[in-house]
């Protein structure tokens, strides 16, 4: 049993298997920080279950989350009230009028399931039809290891281990690589364990697109975004050789 991209594979197993990565958080403080900084309507796409636009919409403000999995929205739904307007659409076109936003984001790699350059542009062109006068829309992508992308696969390795419903997962990782549309399948197998024994295994695979720096610059430039600035991490420090990501902030 599997499904692309995020199905209810991943719904099932995306909160559990997350908190368990120490590296994650910096994010959140980035967008809340970005959206007190806006004072306005904000709007996430590719939401997800809400890491991060729960703790936003916990200083009150307008809140949206877009995405195109039902599955995630379901369970970002059950979570209960956080005054979180759920939409089920495509990032590449959406069309949300008459309303604007004063901050558009896409948090933890989202914008990078937008495998071609017609993607990435029918998306930044309704992120621009969206924003509010003076608005901001940033978003997050891993900055590439040159070494590491030239491999044109990574065999299935385990990445990580959580509990879920008191049995262990284990969930390993393949990915395969095409380096001229700059593309990687990573496909996760989740492994239910039960008293060190295998009770059950399921998978979820997707592609996710990587960029260079430049290439960003030049993508944001053709979509129309006259100011932008990337930043080698979410505090905001200057790209360095060995930065973890590209942060994206564009007005």
């Amino acid at each position: 049993m599997g499904d692309l991209e995020y199905g209810p594979v991943t719904a099932r197993y995306y909160d559990a298997a997350y908190a368990t990565l120490e590296t994650l958080g910096p994010d959140v403080d980035f967008y809340r920080g970005l959206a007190r900084e806006t004072g306005g309507a904000v709007l996430e796409l590719g939401c997800g279950t809400g890491r991060v636009l729960r703790a936003v919409a916990e200083d009150g403000g307008a809140c949206t989350g877009l995405d195109s999995s039902p599955e995630m929205l379901d369970v970002l739904r059950a979570k209960g009230p956080a005054g979180i307007a759920l939409v089920a659409a495509d990032m590449r076109s959406f069309d949300l009028a008459p309303r604007r936003f004063d901050l558009i984001y896409s948090a933890f790699r989202a914008f990078q399931h937008l495998a071609t350059v017609d993607d990435q542009l029918r998306c930044l062109s309704r992120v621009r039809a969206h924003l509010a006068p003076c608005g901001v829309f940033a978003f997050d992508v891993f900055k590439p290891h040159l070494e590491r992308m030239a491999l044109v696969e990574e065999p299935e390795t385990e990445d990580l281990r959580f509990v879920h419903d008191g049995d262990e997962v284990v969930r390993t990782a393949r990915v395969l690589r095409d380096g001229a549309t700059q593309c990687m399948r990573v496909i996760f197998r989740y492994e239910r364990q039960r008293e060190g024994r295998p009770v059950g295994s399921e998978s979820a695979e997707f592609v996710m697109r990587w960029f260079h720096r430049y290439e960003l610059e030049h993508l944001m430039a053709r979509a129309g975004f006259p100011r932008v600035e990337i930043f080698g991490d979410f505090d905001r420090s200057p790209i360095a050789p060995d930065s973890p990501s590209f942060v994206v902030v564009a007005r």
